[in-house]
């Protein structure tokens, strides 16, 4: 039993980063991390609209998840200042999301679960969901990918190729919205954002290639996942928290080798 729960949470972290390796390059490209801070914050409050409609959460999160990246995305297009709207959009999802919970009180309790992640909780039907849309991202973004990177290069590029970069900049949005579902019960609402940046932004200094780093991405969360599951049953630590701060570790590492190669 205890192996048994052991390898459902590795699978699951294993699958989470194969879709938060692409994405997340994607993220780091565009300096687009508030973006997803802001989606992620959001979970919380899908979480209530699910208890209080009787979705499943993962629907819920989804849904206010997309909401919110759909409206970000639509602000971002129409010129807004991103860096005060994400702000205010982040903390008020975030903070009506906690005060809507709270009007569930069999919730309270488990309400650092949806911030932090319950990985060691995972069941065979978690591990089924993570693995389903982790495929479905990947597959979105292998379809879409010399588009996706076209548009992230040079939007004048983009448009005389005959792209529209509005519509792939709604194919990382929904992305995001799948990945921000996916991981809420992996690492949590407040960590979701860690995951999609810091192994891709580890990656990237050591990477001579776009589709290097993405894969980069996805070994180093992966990496992330094993390690701090390690420390985690080694120390009695938080899983989720554990899980970054290894990322963390790498990412310095990595800074680290890349500014000795470059002097």
């Amino acid at each position: 039993m205890f192996d048994d729960f052991l390898l459902r949470a590795g699978l699951a972290g294993v699958g989470l980063s194969l879709a938060t390796g692409p994405l997340g390059s994607f993220v780091v490209w565009r300096r687009m991390a508030y973006f997803g801070d802001a989606t992620a914050h959001a979970a919380i409050l899908g979480v209530a609209l699910a208890l209080a409609s009787d979705l499943p959460i993962v629907a819920g999160t989804m849904v206010v998840a997309l909401a919110m990246a759909v409206t970000v995305a639509t602000l971002a297009a129409k010129g807004w200042a991103m860096d005060t709207t994400l702000g205010v959009l982040a903390h008020s999802a975030l903070a009506f999301g906690l005060v809507a919970v709270s009007w569930f009180p069999a919730v309270r309790t488990d309400l650092s679960a949806y911030l932090f992640g319950d990985i060691l909780a995972v069941s065979r039907g978690d591990l089924a969901l993570v693995w389903g849309g982790a495929v479905l991202v990947v597959s979105l973004i292998v379809w879409r990918w010399q588009a996706l990177l076209t548009c992230t290069l040079d939007e004048d590029l983009a448009h005389a190729s005959g792209l529209v970069p509005d519509r792939e900049r709604m194919v990382l949005v929904v992305a995001l919205a799948v990945v921000v579902a996916l991981a809420l019960k992996v690492v949590g609402a407040l960590l979701i954002a860690a995951m999609l940046i810091i192994p891709a932004a580890a990656a990237r200094g050591l990477a001579r290639s776009p589709e290097a780093m993405a894969l980069g991405a996805v070994a180093v969360g992966a990496v992330s996942v094993g390690a701090g599951l390690g420390f985690s049953l080694w120390q009695d630590t938080p899983a989720g928290p554990s899980i970054i701060a290894v990322a963390a570790v790498i990412f310095a590492l990595s800074a680290a080798l890349s500014n000795r190669r470059g002097g």
